[in-house]
């Protein structure tokens, strides 16, 4: 037992000797655990995946760690410090006696410790210096790089920009125009969204959540076409559908137009053209310019004028009304209305009926078109009357001139298609600027490729704003006073008889990237100044420099980028929907076109003859059950999307016009296939042509042919 003890004494005493050396060690081990791990910390960020983001600006999280080594070092440094003191102290007194009884215990003697070199006093100061080095040096290239890229930018010219910008773009799939880029013309003043509601009308709930979006984007007002959406009353109530808008729930979203989102409104009521809403009626109908077409109205009826006068009063005084919200202070509506625009575009029959045929056809158009502008000038002097322009492309100057049309109405100028100067030449350009001060601009972000389009082709339409961006910043020279903006429009139908185009929320992603562009006078390739991405909310930030890919990815075939599919927006739902039930009808179709048209034995030849073989007439309809069905839960899907939007009756249109068809097609195709395997017994060939085929396609016998002739 004493042995075990004496044992234990002389351990502790061995450590306690050797106890700066044990300290030593372990601090040794210590910081070079943590001298590794700064060493693969700082191997990190130069791997390739983090080259962009590290070379300008080196991570926050780096320098903390490279902070917390040295907090440590220095840590270490001061206990060291405190240990040789204490050790110095120590030498320094004589060795402390301690008495017990008449024995004298003695403190062992100490072995005399050699001082520790010069190197070792600071622990480790050469690694800390080396770190704070080479944290300097990752700080200055970072700034070197930053001005080398500054010097860089400032060094290129304007058309070297301009090339980059252009190589952007075409990796994007944005169109390129000469001229437009950070460096080109400005913004136009004004960009208005167009709202065509004629017979579609969307829900003023959903209306209302696309303001802020479209505030954000650029927008300073709304071209609103109400046609058969309009609360008209009284003598006019015949012209309201039967879904119109009601007039209190229409005041309050013309409010909240202007006074939470600061964007201004711009009726537009047909006055010419495009009237059939009215003269469809049996109410209006001996006001036709013929009495076959309800297309265009007879300006020289004087029963045609007082019409029109009405349908403008009702629609101006509502603008212009008191609101609810109205105080004795306040007692108009308080929206911005500067403009009215009265179509008169696309009259298609003019100038036909007896009493308009004695006169030219220009002549009838500018009189009908100054006495309107004439008629609201003179009861509401505020307002400005504006007119589509195609119908005077083909007057000459001095016509124009001499009306003097200009004193009277604003041209809105619109072209579609992607080469404006095809349709408005520069010498259209050069009348139109000696006629009136000033003039407007129209492109289209859906309803313009395609009486019956699903989705609009994005692509498409953003070059024709692009151009038109282009146009603008060269002819707007010509005006007095410029041109006044431009206005993005967007048809729900090509005119009152016709089928829905695209809806509006499938339209968004279009309208989006088009305003976007127009309200930046160019389409930003930077993520973080595009406005567009400041509006989706994505579950993921895009960043082409991370990924390697293009943030924006459109093609000339595609109707969509992927950004829209996975992020979100006002109506994301509905156009993702459409996105689907676009594939499902191409996919339909083709199987459709398969079995009847290539297929030798499910064709038309096999079913008026009755004549197949069953084994190939199951395996070509096989699929078919399944794909009814398949529209089928994508009816009443879209029955649960829409109502979001719209009410039923343009849901059930919508079903109808796009999913029926194909349901009835694939119904027939099935029933062919039915009636074909029923057979059991086939007659011999040839098979007989029957008389009803042979006398609709005129052919005649061999026996007819060997008759004589009469």
């Amino acid at each position: 037992m004493p042995s075990i003890c004496r044992m234990h004494s002389n351990l502790l005493i061995f450590i306690w000797r050797r106890k700066l050396s044990f300290l030593l060690l372990a601090s040794g081990l210590i910081l070079l655990g943590l001298w590794t791990w700064a060493i693969l910390v700082d191997t990190t960020k130069a791997l390739p995946a983090f080259t962009q983001q590290t070379d300008r600006q080196p991570s926050e999280a780096n320098y903390q760690h490279v902070h917390i080594i040295q907090k440590l070092i220095a840590q270490a440094n001061r206990v060291l410090r405190a240990e040789r003191q204490k050790d110095n102290i120590e030498q320094a007194s004589p060795p402390a006696q301690r008495l017990l009884g008449n024995v004298r215990f003695v403190r062992p003697t100490q072995a005399k410790k050699a001082p520790l070199p010069l190197a070792e006093s600071f622990l480790f100061e050469q690694e800390r210096l080396k770190i704070l080095e080479q944290q300097q040096r990752q700080r200055n290239a970072g700034m070197e790089e930053l001005n080398a890229n500054a010097e860089d930018d400032r060094m290129l010219s304007s058309a070297e920009r301009q090339t980059q910008y252009e190589h952007e773009l075409q990796r994007m799939g944005v169109p390129t125009v000469a001229g437009i880029g950070p460096d080109g013309p400005r913004a136009p003043a004004e960009r208005l969204v167009h709202l065509d509601l004629k017979g579609a009308p969307p829900k003023l709930s959903f209306l209302k959540q696309l303001l802020p979006v479209l505030r954000a984007l650029g927008a300073t007002g709304l071209l609103i076409e109400y046609e058969d959406m309009f609360p008209y009353s009284g003598a006019l109530q015949p012209l309201a559908a039967h879904n119109a808008y009601k007039e209190s729930e229409l005041k309050d979203f013309l409010e909240s137009a202007w006074v939470e989102h600061g964007l201004s409104v711009m009726p537009l009521v047909q006055t010419f053209g495009h009237l059939e809403y009215a003269l469809k009626l049996s109410e209006f109908e001996q006001l036709r310019e013929l009495p076959e077409s309800p297309q265009s109205i007879c300006p020289s009826r004087p029963q045609s004028m007082a019409l029109l006068e009405q349908m403008l009063t009702q629609v101006i005084e509502l603008h212009m009304r008191p609101s609810a919200n109205a105080t004795p202070s306040t007692p108009e509506l308080p929206i911005k209305f500067t403009h009215l625009h009265i179509g008169c575009d696309e009259v298609q029959r003019m100038g036909e009926c007896a009493l308009c045929r004695q006169r030219m056809r220009s002549e009838i158009l500018l009189t009908h078109v100054i006495s309107l502008a004439h008629f609201v000038r003179r009861r509401w002097p505020q307002l400005q009357v504006v007119i589509w322009d195609d119908m005077l492309r083909d007057m000459t100057l001095s016509e124009l001139q001499n009306s003097q049309i200009g004193s009277y109405v604003e041209p809105m100028v619109w072209v579609y298609a992607n080469d404006i100067y095809h349709f408005i030449q520069p010498q259209l350009w050069d009348t139109y600027s000696k006629v009136f001060p000033s003039a407007w601009a129209a492109s289209a972000y859906k309803g313009a490729f395609g009486e019956s389009l699903l989705v609009p082709p994005l692509q498409q339409h953003l070059e024709n704003n692009i151009r038109w961006l282009a146009v603008i910043a060269k002819e707007g020279g010509r005006f007095a006073k410029g041109f006044r903006g431009l206005a993005l429009t967007g048809w729900q139908r090509y005119d009152h008889f016709a089928v829905l185009c695209e809806l509006l929320p499938v339209g968004m992603p279009s309208l989006m990237t088009s305003l976007s562009t127009v309200s930046k006078g160019y389409f930003s390739t930077n993520p973080r100044d595009n406005e567009l991405l400041r509006v989706l909310r994505c579950v993921f930030q895009p960043d082409s420099r991370r990924s390697g890919h293009p943030w924006l990815e459109l093609h000339p075939n595609a109707h969509h980028s992927q950004l829209f599919a996975v992020c979100s927006y006002p109506g994301h739902l509905v156009f993702k929907y459409a996105l689907r039930l676009y594939d499902k009808l191409v996919e339909v179709g083709a199987y459709l076109h398969q079995t009847r048209d290539h297929s030798a034995w499910l064709s038309d030849y096999n079913v008026r003859h009755n004549y197949s073989s069953p084994l190939r007439v199951h395996e070509l309809t096989v699929r078919t059950p399944m794909l009814i069905e398949e529209l089928r839960a994508m009816a009443r899907e879209s029955q649960q999307l829409l109502w979001e939007v719209y009410d039923e009756h343009t849901v059930s249109e919508f079903v109808e016009q796009h999913i029926y068809p194909s349901i009835t097609a694939l119904h027939q195709q099935l029933g062919s296939g039915q009636v074909l395997l029923q057979r059991r017994t086939w007659p011999q060939r040839p098979l007989p042509l029957s008389l009803e085929l042979r006398q609709d396609m005129g052919l005649i016998t061999l026996e007819q042919q060997h008759q004589p002739p009469h």
